[in-house]
């Protein structure tokens, strides 16, 4: 493929790029209009620490859920697991297996579970904590799909089935994610798109929402007890549009640079970029940095660092560790550490 195919392959990507960040001076935020926020937060160490921008990449099953296109690139049957020590002591978990099936394409299997720990119940009037404990907790399982039309082209997709629980009144819902891949074949470079948590708009029951109303409480006589529910609105799930691009700078056989670009555009915030590098030696250790929310007014996200390592264990089993330090800013920082293996 000559300079000029690839130029022309480019544009289209080059002008999305350009009426992205034009959108970022006329777009209006919406911060906090949607529900499902624990679907906003990486599952992957490696996908962390390069800035979040892995809609392009692949080389892990857990790429799928920037990306379920990526599971097309996969050939053999992989698990992740992801501990992340998430902010204010909150316990996240994500387990992903990914299963290729010869002539069909790859399935795949997701759980991801967030668990905020027992809270003590404040009011106004009893600021030290009335004696009551309540938790809240995240719920989504998932299953995917990825195909690879060519040697070029993939596409996938996930559902998730999603459940918050806040005390005792809960939200079920489902969302769907789906995306594309294409690779320039002659030098790696990587274009890739997704949109991920679309899906109805969902709204809070259970029994926290059931109240005792008096309908006139200076009336006395009547039935002051009368069983109501207050209602809730609905709100939609936190849908992101994502575009990606990587690069890949090939040293020597055992000394290897990858560099990523993501474009983001929420549903719930202003647009934002992420940018990220990965510096593969020797094939079996990795070192990463990126930086993100570029251009997001108010973040509390930047820098995020980590470091990987690869073991192969008798040519049948490969063995990935991978950690991942996150800032964000005045809530501190969290870590991310995840365990991968290929059969």
């Amino acid at each position: 493929m000559d300079k000029v195919n690839v130029m022309h392959k480019l544009m289209p990507l080059v002008i999305a790029f350009a009426l992205f960040m034009n959108l970022t001076m006329f777009g209006q935020s919406k911060v906090g209009t949607t529900i499902g926020q624990f679907l906003k937060i990486s599952p992957s160490a490696r996908a962390t620490a390069v800035g979040n921008t892995s809609t392009s990449l692949t080389g892990e099953v857990s790429a799928s859920y920037y990306n379920p296109a990526s599971l097309g690139k996969i050939d053999v049957m992989s698990v992740q697991f992801t501990h992340n020590i998430w902010l204010a002591d909150i316990n996240y978990n994500y387990a992903i297996i990914a299963l290729p099936i010869s002539g069909i394409g790859t399935l795949s299997f997701n759980l991801t579970s967030l668990n905020s720990g027992d809270i003590d119940v404040r009011t106004v009037e009893k600021p030290l904590g009335t004696g009551e404990r309540y938790s809240v907790s995240d719920f989504a399982l998932g299953v995917g799909y990825g195909l690879a039309l060519t040697d070029r082209v993939s596409v996938g997709f996930n559902v998730n089935y999603i459940q918050e629980s806040i005390w005792h009144s809960s939200i079920v819902t489902f969302g769907l994610n789906f995306g594309v891949l294409y690779r320039i074949p002659d030098n790696g470079f990587t274009l890739g798109a997704s949109i991920s948590n679309f899906g109805p708009r969902a709204k809070y029951s259970g029994r926290d929402l059931f109240i005792n109303h008096d309908f006139d409480p200076a009336k006395h006589g009547d039935n002051d007890r009368l069983p109501g529910e207050l209602r809730t609105d609905s709100y939609g799930l936190p849908t992101m549009f994502r575009v990606g691009m990587s690069y890949p700078l090939k040293f020597s056989e055992k000394n290897k640079l990858l560099i990523s670009v993501d474009a983001v555009h929420p549903n719930d915030n202003d647009e934002s970029l992420n940018v990220g590098v990965e510096w593969e030696f020797m094939d079996y250790f990795n070192l990463r940095g990126g930086y993100r929310d570029l251009f997001l007014k108010d973040s509390e996200g930047g820098l995020v660092l980590g470091a990987g390592v690869n073991i192969s264990f008798f040519n049948d089993y490969d063995i990935s560790f991978d950690y991942a330090w996150a800032d964000y800013g005045r809530l501190e920082q969290a870590h991310r550490f995840t365990l991968g293996i290929k059969f």
